[in-house]
């Protein structure tokens, strides 16, 4: 299985792995930039040496990341919405230049605009970006969301409809988080819940385009819409939940990656991953 978590760069990014392998895990999710900021320097040759040979030494891979939680390709204001495709754009080099499988990205909030409207700006600013790197890779990981506020890609429908309206579809995939899900709406809770979700989703958006997932327990019930995680069997949606994933033959080779609150220690994260490895059956 590919079961990791997301990792800081804290002192340059190749120091990811190192803290990876520190809690024994084989795939990982970083920012490749700080995320709270718009701009920032490009990483050094140097350090782009530095990646890719603490990454042969750590065999561990492959990696995703994270686009900055500033993005919003939904917004109605323009200049929001260019500084946004401006800002994936830069994501999508750094990840390119780092050989990383997909950037994670939230596909924004329509601020009061509505649905179509969103949708629509969502898949223009997916075209500037991706006309702007052609022939790169690196995947734009589109990430289900709790649909709190405005926010959009919540229902499976509008992934699909941002899927069948962008030029080029060869260059999305979608990132599976199971707290977001949950908080949407889909039931995931039981083997038939799960079937049925699954089967929603492969009907609407493929789940051959399911690249990676996130792994969160919600502090919320199911439908809230409201996002908030927590550690693996601790909030509702309970290990089964988990188990059903793990165990799903069609995710075998899927990165599958926790986002739960952890101290700089990061024994939550330890724990969190005993708890999933405990769930898998034997083959």
């Amino acid at each position: 299985m590919l079961l990791g978590a997301h990792m800081s760069t804290a002192g340059g990014l190749s120091t990811a792995f190192e803290r990876a392998r520190s809690i024994g895990i084989n795939t990982m999710q970083i920012f490749t930039k700080n995320q709270n900021r718009w701009e920032q320097k490009p990483a050094t040759s140097e350090e782009i040496a530095r990646w890719f040979a603490a990454q042969a030494a750590t065999g561990i891979g492959p990696v995703i990341s994270h686009a900055a939680y500033l993005l919003n390709l939904g917004t109605p204001d323009d200049a929001l919405w260019e500084k946004s495709v401006r800002a994936l754009i830069d994501e999508l080099t750094r990840a390119e230049q780092l050989d990383i499988l997909g950037v994670v990205l939230h596909p924004g909030a329509h601020m009061g605009t509505g649905e179509a409207a969103g949708i629509a700006r969502i898949i223009a600013g997916l075209d500037a970006a991706h006309a702007a790197t052609p022939g790169y890779r690196t995947l734009t990981l589109v990430e289900t969301t709790a649909g709190q506020g405005t926010a959009l890609g919540y229902r499976f429908a509008q992934l699909q409809a941002i899927l069948n309206g962008v030029k080029a579809p060869e260059r999305i995939g979608f990132c599976f988080d199971t707290c977001h899900v949950f908080a949407a709406g889909y039931d995931i809770r039981t083997a038939e819940a799960y079937a049925a979700t699954m089967a929603e989703f492969d009907r609407l958006a493929g789940l051959d385009r399911i690249r990676c997932f996130h792994f969160n327990d919600s502090k919320k019930g199911l439908g809230a819409r409201v996002d908030r995680h927590d550690h693996i069997g601790t909030g509702v949606l309970g290990l089964q939940a988990f188990a059903n994933i793990l165990n799903d033959p069609r995710f075998a080779a899927v990165p599958m990656v926790l986002e739960t609150p952890k101290s700089d220690d990061m024994h939550e994260d330890v724990e969190n991953l005993r708890i999933l490895r405990s769930l898998i059956r034997a083959a």
